[in-house]
């Protein structure tokens, strides 16, 4: 039997019979794959300039059908995707031979000739939906999300915030066995939002906040203390006794090494500091039964099954951030692991790729959950590595920010390590891939971002959420001449200078609440200049755009404001949460679904929020001077 079915206009609200009185319907759970599809015969046509006219419908053409006319597709399942229509017909040919796997094509009704274009967009509507999954284990929250393998556009999410514990001055602190059993929680209720469509998980990524540390015992499974998180700055004197008694003052030292300072910073003066001063950690390093970790390694052993069989790893990103890896063989350093003491007692992860098969998900520990039992753990790599991919920045010169709790700003150096004399970290941005080259990058930190603005709310209460920081610094032109130098824990790049403190200054009788703002948002925009000029030097390269991405970004004063200070044009992508879209890539690559860069579906370019200088390179200059004048004033507070 042949039906044609027509839809005009506003999509399934005027149905035109043409050869029976039922409309033939589609089961809802298949309709995802077919209104995929769609767009993506539409889009075919599209490149292939067919001279559409304005009328726009949908023609149907089946051979034969099973499905009861109730469950015919409504408006609000075309609803992505009506505004699309408005160019031509598009024509689906089904054959319904069997209820389970139907098979269509689509192609295009020209509207002169009324001849079928067909074209090769035909997939079994019976089969599954492939998605990627991606956690993103940040600093204040853990978030689970899901992307379309065939186009990475997210379909679902989970989020849920975190305590960080501030026990005494300097001090940053979380509880792994909340941090894990949050991320548990939004992979299940990230995946209870898939209910309606067959979905398959074809591989999970992990990204992370580097540098914070885990330890926990082999034996129990449980965290031997509190995990010390990156900002920390509790080993400060430890890290300047090694650097008088082992480096000779020179803090630079094993750069050559590891690519890194010797900072507060860092995994390996954490863990140094845990082992000497935690009685728990001691009795398990003599035990030979304490596991060490960045988060990643954390999640992913015990996500796989624990001490039933969970596998103990990192990729080359999160161990570039230890100080304990060598950059050039992406192996754990003899050298760099005596300097910090490390004894043979405290259990390393495996050093692997950002990109391939791990394990897979324990059956137990999701309890046999049908979409997250026995999926592939396929991608894992740092936070701010992991935006890059999600930025897609795979040439040599291209450079990104993330504007999060901190700043940080990446430029990809390619396969080779270019050293910095300018202050700047020397880091591996990505390996995709245990055959694939590492690809290098310069790094420059900012501690202060976002934490500001929350500083600015709950420690001086001068706004009530952080939006308005954005609406309250728009009432005034300008800081009336007051610097904020937010130096909360001493300075990272380009100074790393643990010894600085916050400092306001410019206060006069003129200055409120809204001059006090702008100045921090200022200041945020003064340090990643810092950073990139840092950058230029180092690598010889111009940097004429900035990507950006990071949560701050949604403030387009703070994106202006960088414009001005950095004269460079900065871009907002369409999509902000680049840093989970990179660990989905990883996961994506790791499972073989993307072989090459090029696989990576391009993103949107015409939605992408663009921002130039607006003030004169004379008001840059007098800007950058105050700032600078203001940097000298916040140093060797902490001596006194």
């Amino acid at each position: 039997m042949n039906i044609m079915i027509g839809l005009q206009n506003n999509l399934g609200t005027k149905v035109t019979l043409l050869k029976t009185k039922y409309c033939c319907s589609l089961h809802t759970a298949r309709f995802g794959a077919l209104n995929d599809s769609i767009n993506a015969a539409i889009a075919a046509t599209e490149q292939d300039n067919f001279n559409h006219k304005t009328q726009s419908s949908l023609i149907f053409h089946q051979q034969a059908y099973h499905h009861s006319p109730k469950n015919f597709p409504t408006e609000k399942k075309f609803s992505n995707s009506n505004r699309r229509y408005h160019r031509g017909q598009v024509a689906f040919g089904l054959d319904n031979s069997s209820s389970v796997n139907t098979k269509y094509n689509i192609g295009l009704i020209s509207n002169s000739s009324g001849a079928f274009v067909s074209r090769n967009y035909s997939k079994m509507m019976g089969e599954k939906r492939k998605v990627v999954g991606a956690i993103d284990q940040g600093t204040t929250s853990t978030r689970f999300m899901l992307f379309d393998a065939s186009d990475m556009k997210e379909v679902a999410s989970y989020q849920i915030l975190h305590e960080n514990h501030f026990p005494k001055p300097g001090w940053v602190e979380q509880d792994p066995i909340e941090i894990y059993t949050n991320t548990l929680e939004c992979m299940t209720n990230a995946c209870e939002k898939l209910e309606g469509e067959d979905y398959e998980i074809i591989g999970i990524g992990v990204t992370n906040q580097r540098e914070t540390t885990v330890l926990w015992d082999s034996e129990t499974g449980k965290p031997l203390c509190k995990s010390i998180v990156w900002n920390d700055t509790r080993t400060r004197d430890l890290v300047d006794s090694i650097c008088k008694s082992k480096a000779g003052g020179d803090y630079s030292k094993f750069r050559e090494v590891c690519g890194l300072p010797l900072s507060t910073y860092f995994s390996a003066v954490k863990l140094r500091w845990m082992i000497d001063h935690y009685d728990e950690v001691k009795k398990a390093v003599d035990k030979g039964t304490c596991m060490f970790g960045t988060v990643d390694s954390w999640l992913i052993w015990n996500l796989t099954g624990g001490l039933k069989g969970g596998i103990h790893i990192t990729d080359v990103t999160n161990a570039s951030r230890t100080m304990l890896m060598n950059l050039k063989t992406l192996k754990w350093d003899d050298d760099m692991l005596n300097l910090f003491e490390i004894p043979s007692g405290v259990k390393l992860p495996t050093i692997k790729s950002s990109a391939e098969v791990y394990s897979s998900i324990s059956k137990e520990v999701v309890q046999n959950h049908p979409l997250l039992s026995g999926v592939a753990i396929s991608g894992c790599i740092g936070d701010q590595q992991s935006a890059t991919i999600g930025q897609k920045c795979f040439k040599i010169g291209d450079t990104k920010n993330t504007y999060g709790t901190g700043c940080f700003l990446l430029m990809n150096c390619g396969h080779e390590i270019v050293k910095s004399n300018h202050g700047l970290l020397s880091t591996v941005q990505y390996q995709l891939g245990p055959n694939a080259a590492p690809v290098y990058a310069l790094e420059g930190s900012v501690a202060v971002c976002g934490s500001g603005i929350s500083w600015l709310e709950h420690n001086l209460k001068l706004i009530e959420n952080p939006a308005e920081s954005e609406t309250l610094a728009r009432t005034v032109e300008d800081t009336g001449g007051v610097v904020f130098v937010p130096a909360f824990s001493g300075l990272y790049c380009p100074y790393w200078r643990s010894d600085a403190r916050g400092t306001i200054v410019g206060i006069t009788h003129y200055t409120n609440s809204a001059h006090i703002v702008r100045a921090m948002l200022e200041a945020v925009c003064f340090q990643t200049q810092e950073v990139l000029e840092s950058m230029v030097k180092d690598s010889g390269l111009a940097v004429t755009n900035l990507m950006v991405d990071g949560g701050m970004t949604k403030n387009q004063l703070l994106m202006q404001l960088q414009s001005d200070i950095s004269r460079k044009k900065v871009k907002v992508p369409s999509y902000p949460e680049t840093t989970v879209l990179g660990a989905a890539i990883c996961a994506a690559f790791g499972v073989g679904h993307f072989k090459e860069i090029k696989d990576i579906p391009p993103s949107p370019k015409d939605k992408m929020l663009i921002f130039t200088p607006h003030i004169s390179e004379q008001e840059t200059e007098l800007k950058m001077k105050r700032w600078k004048k203001a940097i000298e004033k916040s140093l060797n507070w902490h001596e006194e």
